[in-house]
């Protein structure tokens, strides 16, 4: 087993400087995190010298892998012109345009910097065009780190309350109460309590948030039925229905909206729409877009960036969006679909309870025999986030794969059969691993899922 040495005096200089020693915690692990030299195509390699193959391709932000060579290219010829100006680009047009050809509900644009932005500007472009203070959201649902978005993200059994009724339950402590009531929780995918629940709060709702396939959910697909009757309520009760895709633009040509009926009236994007680079991008209905129009005769909201736009993004996001073309979709969803055949068929081998979730390039494994159908069910108790834990530290340091740390891959396009057939054998290894210790879960309770 080859030294981690490096990556431990970076950590022990890291705590010395960072809270934690980490900047994000999607990064840290016990002992101390693993630090990146340099990557290429589907493989990262550590300061230490490890070379890992890559599952989770940075939160699901690089579609194309790590440094692709038509991205590099046209990044390096655009950084020799400048990095970032207190004027427009041609290549925020550009990528407006391209976006806008690829998805006809985006009637306008705005670019900002991160996926947690867009889903900030959306919440805030609802209430502008709507006068109505509260959203609703999703039990479970991840949409940033906007103090709005993020309640109920972590909700547990101890604190969600009533199905018919869950608790808005705050993330970060210190939460003002005034946040907590400003924000509507449903249950995912449940038609009947979903809509009593909103009945409700009628007159004061701005917005229905919902992502399309949330990962924090359980990486469930919204059903059509879900997914229009929250539509048919909005429009009966003057709110505005909004999609969250800054994950899931991944899932088809046109995001995983393009699998259903209705039209969102806005859509949160982000990760791969920025080749790589920061990014996210608020997208949809022009009379709902002017509350952001500065040639209004009132600004009903006010909204700028310092690097919103920059032409680095704006350059990358372009060819990576360019490449990843109706074929590529395709190519890669079937990649990812033979995955998950091939792990299936290791899970049957060894006989443990996982089953899988997820949609296009994306896929979650849960350690319950059959798939979750809500958060609540998807809900990882302590002792099953702890084998889960067992497995992914199995993976990383003995088979040198990434994986998300919710059990979840994240394909590129740069991934191919003989990575997949990697990945599959690791899984059958990890599960033999693990089984011990499921067992002894099973030994221990009646209630394991």
């Amino acid at each position: 087993m080859k030294s981690n040495a490096k990556s431990e005096a970076l950590y022990n200089k890291a705590v010395e400087l960072i809270p934690g020693g980490v900047s994000r915690n999607t990064v840290f692990h016990k002992p101390h995190p693993q630090y990146a030299a340099s990557a290429k195509g589907c493989y990262v390699t550590d300061v230490d010298g490890t070379k890992r193959i890559d599952f989770a391709n940075n939160m699901a932000s690089l579609i194309h892998g790590h440094a692709h060579p038509a991205i590099v290219e046209a990044v390096t010829e655009q950084l020799q012109k400048g990095s970032a100006y207190t004027l427009a680009t041609e290549a925020e047009v550009a990528l407006a345009e391209l976006l806008h050809k690829r998805v006809a509900a985006f009637e306008k644009i705005r670019f900002v910097n991160s996926g947690t932005e867009a889903v900030m500007a959306m919440i805030k472009a609802s209430r502008a065009f709507t006068g109505k203070p509260k959203i609703a959201k999703a039990e479970g649902a991840y949409h940033g780190t906007y103090d709005f978005a993020e309640v109920s993200q972590t909700a547990n059994p101890f604190n969600w309350g009533d199905l018919d009724n869950p608790n808005s339950v705050p993330l970060a402590e210190g939460t003002p109460q005034c946040v907590l009531d400003h924000v509507v929780i449903y249950p995912y995918n449940d038609v009947q309590r979903t809509l009593a629940i909103l009945d409700a709060h009628a007159d004061e709702i701005a917005c229905v948030i919902v992502d399309p396939v949330p990962h924090r959910v359980g990486l469930l697909q919204g059903t059509n039925e879900f997914i229009e009757a929250l539509y048919a309520w909005t429009r009966k009760n003057d709110a505005l229905l909004v999609f969250d895709e800054v994950v899931t633009f991944r899932v088809g040509y046109g995001g995983a909206q393009e699998n259903y009926k209705v039209v969102p009236d806005l859509t949160a994007l982000g990760k791969i729409i920025g080749g790589g680079f920061p990014v996210g991008a608020l997208a949809g209905r022009s009379d709902v877009m002017e509350v952001l129009d500065p040639r209004q005769p009132k600004l009903r909201f006010p909204h700028s960036g310092t690097f919103s736009a920059n032409p680095i993004t704006m350059t990358a996001g372009y060819v990576a969006m360019k490449m990843f073309d109706q074929k590529a979709v395709d190519e890669l969803n079937a990649l990812t679909k033979q995955a998950i055949i091939q792990i299936e068929d290791a899970i049957r081998v060894v006989d443990v309870p996982i089953s899988i979730t997820g949609a296009g390039s994306m896929f979650r494994m849960h350690f319950r025999q059959s798939p979750p159908q809500t958060y609540r069910e998807a809900y990882q108790r302590p002792a099953v986030y702890a084998v889960i834990n067992e497995l992914l530290d199995y993976l990383f340091y003995k088979e040198h794969l990434i994986m998300i740390n919710t059990c979840a891959c994240m394909f590129s396009t740069v991934l191919t059969q003989k990575e997949v057939d990697r990945l599959s054998d690791a899984m059958l290894n990890g599960f033999r691993f693990i089984k011990p210790r499921l067992e002894e879960l099973y030994s221990q309770t009646v209630s394991f899922p």
